[in-house]
Parts: C-alpha cells; structure tokens; sequence
C-alpha cells in the first residue's frame, strides 16, 4: 500500500518528471516553430516588394528573383514545418513509454488496493489520448501564440494604428478564450466523469451477461445506464454548444477585425501615411498574429480535456508510488505463520480479520472453514499479501510476506480464487502463467489437478483457445484449470478459496486426489471450503466467526470439540424442553 511519506511528495512529480525528459523534443520543436513563423512574414514581404516596388519600377528581373526566392523560402517552411511535427511525434513516444509501464503498475496495482472499486482502465486511456493530444495541430497554438507581440512591432512600424488595432483584438480573442474555459471546462469534466462511470458499468455487464440475461435484468441496467448517459450527453451538448457559439465568435471577429484593418490601411493610403502595398500587408499579417489565438479558441474543448486527463494521472501515480526495490530473498520453502493479523479492507473502517494466528509447516494442510462473511476470503488475500495488516503479520519462511519481491515470490505461489477466471489465449498459456511454454511443466502441472486427460479431449487439446470466460469450458473445467494454473512451477505454498465451488461429486473426487498429490510433494496448502469433503486432506482446522478465530489445532481435536459442544448444545436443549414440559 502506498505510504504516507510517499503521499507528501511534491504534487504530480512524476508527470513533471516524465515531461522533463521531452524537454530537448520541445526546445527542438520551439526553434523550428521561430523558423516557421518567421518564414510566414515571406509572402507578405513579397507582396509588400510587389506592390512597392516591381509594379512602380517594371522590372520583369525583380519579380523573377523575388518569386524564386519566394518558392525557395515556402519550401523551407513546408519542410520545417514537418520538422517540427516529428519532434512533437518523438516527443509523445518518449512520454509514452517514459509512463507506460509506470501507469500500468499503478492501474494495476490501484484495482489491487482497492478490491477492484477503482480498476477501470481510465488512466491507460488518459496516457494514451495525452500522447495523441502532443501530435495535434491545437499544441502548435501554444508555439505560435508568443510571435504575437512580433507581428504586433511590425505593425506598429507599419503604422502605429496597425498596432493599436492588433492589441485590442488580440485582448478580445484573448478574453473570449478566457470566458470560454470558465464556461466549458466544469461542464467537460463533469460528462467525462460520467462516461468513465459508463464505461466501467457496461464492461460489468458485459461480464455479468449471463446473470442479467437469465434474470431480465438487461432492461433495468440499461435503463440505469441510459440515465447516466443522458447527463453525460446533456452535459457534453452544452459544453459543445458554447465551445460552437465562442468559435464562431472567434472566426467572425477575426475576419471582421481583418476586413476592417484593410478599410484602416486603405484610409491611410489615401492619407498618404502608407504605401498601398502596406494597407494589404497590414491586414494580412492581423490575420496571421490572430490565427494562433483563434486556434486556441477553436481547440479549448481538447485543451480542457487533456487537463483533465493530466490531473488525473498525476493523482494516480502520487497516490499510487512506485514500488521500492526490494532485496531478493531465498526461494521459500512452505513454513507459513500467521501472528495475530488485524486487517481492514480497502476502503473499509471496521477490521475483517481480528487477531488470527496459525501456522502451517512445509507439506503441511490447513482447513479453514466459517460461516458466509466469516474472514476466510480475507485472510486468504493477507496471507497472499494482496491486502496488508493494520496489525500483526504473515511470514513466509520467517519473511514478513509484504518485504518479499512480489515477481520473485509470485512464482512460489499458487492460489485459485473463489471467483476463477481465464484469460484471452490457450490452455497452454493460461496454466504457464502466460509466461514461457514449458510443454514438460505444463502437462505436468495439468497432470497433478487431473484435468490432463480431460485437455486432451477438447478440440485442439492444450492448443484450445479460450476467452476470460471459458468459452467451451464448464465451471468445473475452468476451476480445474485454475488449479492447473496454480500448481504449474511447483509452488511451495498453494491457497485455495472454495475449490470445489463448482465441482460435482466426480469432480470433488479428482480435486481431492489432486490435493493429496500436491500435499505429497511437500507443498503447503490452506483449503478454505463449506464442504467436508476437501477435510479428508487436511492436517489442521481453523473455525472462523466475524473476523476471528474460534477454533484452531488439529483437525481430530477441533472436530472432537466441535462435535463435544453440539452435543451438549443438544442435551442443554433436551433439559429446556423437558423442564419446560
């Protein structure tokens, strides 16, 4: 879990980290842009030399040098500009895997921390729009906008009217850019939080579909999700309405600013305080100092929303730390002890697990068993290290579980959830863990779940390819596998959470053989079941009840007790009856 030493660290260090690492892309990028901006000032220079002075003097070799050196300048421009936009393409690779595998620990180990409440892939898609917000034409804004006090000096020898004008519309456009954020920008994040909140429904549906289906639930959830969907999009509309009305403010200012610049030069030019040739050049170049800011106006819709994007990857990654290196620990062999744990969940305040001990010794076997919200769930994420103690702790080995490298622990490790689920690709890749194909491992580890000869009959065997949901595979086929998958590597230390969930009566006969096996290979195993058939493999009994721990020991003195205080449960109930007849 993330600390709160780490939480004080400087706001979005990370990303100000990450984005100091494009600096020599944006510096590049910056230059270029002066070049590009520069080189805009070409065709208006050569219309200022035309009028002044090819059309009073007549030379034909005057127009031909300008124009060549004018074609010669735009070709430079056309290629600077390409320039530019390849460091800003470099620069959103950099970011990209600067972050990337950064923010895929931090999503993933955000859904980790908080029971999956927070696990959408929003930051994943914040990373990746980030990336593609850096190649858009709306960042180029941000490089052209400074020439704005450039073109205004030029105007201003031009004539100092030129320059007045240019200020005052560039303050307006200014202003109007302004008033469009704080008109825009609550409205924009307010629909963006929603279609995430969309977003993670629908993926929830989606897994859940045969529950919704079998139920008639389909019409109630997406009435449910309609509801958030309509604010989302009545939001969005609005936002987009006035991001429209401020554009269009935007572009019918800036022409009639322009139009009107020209009627000022042609005034002037009658005065005689200008050439003819400046009455058009002043116009034109109002209209290129204006196009950066009306740019920025048009784009404030993609501004806000890469903020947004920002801000909540910044608060990802300062909430959720990188992890400290850890220092590598001999392969454990099995000995676990669990010393008077008191764990709170994620997002929770009241403690699940309250004080509970056990140990288990290498090749050894625990039953834990306990009514529904009894702990048992919980305490097998806290020995896995997947939730931490508030109190107490887990050791592995004499290793507090949370000090051990979690890739290096991790394949020492078997645990089948109570909840089993595969992933996108084939059976041979689900039991390996998605990691190298050891065929010898792999059967192996299928052989030692007994589901081996039940592979070998499906379609393309251990070849067969599966969704996340099993595809082809029964709920005792997928659970089988998962304990194939739990096994593979031989693990020293496997954790079962209600095993035979799904399991019919052969299928509990095979998941029984199967524990037996794994225990004889001096695996250590903690079953947590409602059924007693599993027990038959066990060495010890832990009895659980709101959070702690009511019996523990061997499983022949627990059950002896067990059945010691039903029985005088019994007879104390017999005396009421026949005192009370």
């Amino acid at each position: 879990m993330p600390n709160d030493d780490k939480k004080s660290k400087q706001k979005y260090s990370e990303l100000t980290e990450a984005l100091k690492s494009i600096r020599e892309y944006l510096i590049y990028a910056g230059v270029f842009s002066a070049a590009v901006n520069l080189l805009m000032l070409v065709p208006i220079i050569y219309m200022l030399q035309v009028y002044d002075r090819v059309i009073s003097s007549g030379s034909l070799s005057t127009l031909a040098m300008l124009t060549i050196l004018l074609v010669c300048l735009l070709i430079s421009m056309g290629a600077f500009e390409w320039v530019r936009s390849m460091f800003m393409i470099g620069a959103s690779d950099r970011l990209d895997k600067t972050l990337r595998e950064r923010v895929f620990q931090a999503t993933f180990n955000n859904a980790l921390y908080t029971g999956g409440l927070n696990s959408g892939a929003q930051s994943i898609s914040d990373l990746t729009s980030l990336r593609q917000f850096l190649t858009s034409n709306a960042v180029f804004a941000f490089f052209d906008a400074p020439w704005f006090p450039i073109y205004v000096f030029i105007m201003f020898l031009f004539h100092p009217w030129f320059g007045v004008v240019a200020i005052i519309a560039g303050l307006l456009m200014i202003a109007l850019a302004v008033i469009n954020e704080m008109v825009t920008n609550k409205k924009l994040q307010d629909a963006n939080t929603q279609n995430s909140w969309i977003t993670n429904q629908v993926i929830r549906s989606l897994r859940n579909a045969e529950v919704i289906a079998a139920m008639g639930m389909a019409s109630n959830v997406r009435r449910m999700q309609e509801t958030k969907a309509e604010q989302a999009l009545r939001l969005q509309a609005e936002a987009s309405r006035w991001n429209s009305a401020f554009t269009s403010v935007s572009k019918s200012f800036r022409m009639t600013v322009q139009s009107l610049t020209l009627g000022l030069g042609a005034l002037l030019a009658l005065r005689q305080e200008i050439s003819p040739g400046m009455m058009i050049a002043g116009s034109l170049l109002l209209g290129r100092a204006m196009a950066p800011i009306d740019l920025l106006v048009n784009t404030w819709k993609g501004f806000s929303i890469a903020r947004a994007q920002y801000h909540r990857l910044g608060k990802l990654l300062d909430a959720i730390p990188p992890e400290d290196e850890k220092l590598s620990l001999p392969a454990p062999r099995g000995n676990l002890q669990v010393n008077q744990v008191v764990v709170v969940p994620p997002g929770g305040q009241n403690p699940v697990l309250k004080g509970v001990s056990l140990e288990l010794k290498e090749g050894e076997a625990i039953g834990i068993l306990g009514p529904s919200a009894s702990g048992k769930s919980s305490l097998a994420r806290t020995i896995l290290g997947i939730w931490s103690c508030r109190g107490g702790a887990v050791r592995l080995d004499g290793a507090d579980v949370a000090s051990w490298n979690r890739e290096e622990l991790g394949p020492h490790i078997g645990y089948l959830p109570q909840d089993i689920e595969l992933f996108d690709g084939t059976i041979s890749e689900n039991i390996a863990r998605f990691g190298q194909l050891d065929a010898e491992q792999i059967v192996a580890a299928a052989r030692l779940a007994g589901v081996h000869e039940m592979i070998l009959r499906l379609p393309e065997g251990y070849d067969t390819v599966i969704g996340g949901s099993g595809g082809i595979l029964s709920g005792g086929q997928r659970q089988l596998i998962g304990l194939a998958r739990a096994v593979y590597g031989n693990p020293c230390l496997l954790v079962l959470d209600e095993p035979n969930s799904n399991l019919d009566e052969q299928g509990e006969a095979t998941l029984t053989d199967a524990i037996k096996r794994i225990k004889a290979g001096a695996c250590s195993i903690v079953v947590i079941t409602h059924r007693n058939t599993v027990l038959q493999c066990v060495d010890k009994l832990l009895v659980m009840k709101d959070g702690a721990a009511i019996a523990y020991g061997p499983k022949e003195k627990v059950l002896s007790n067990m059945m010691a205080q039903l029985k005088n449960s019994k007879s104390k109930l017999n005396d009421k009856s026949g005192t009370a007849a």
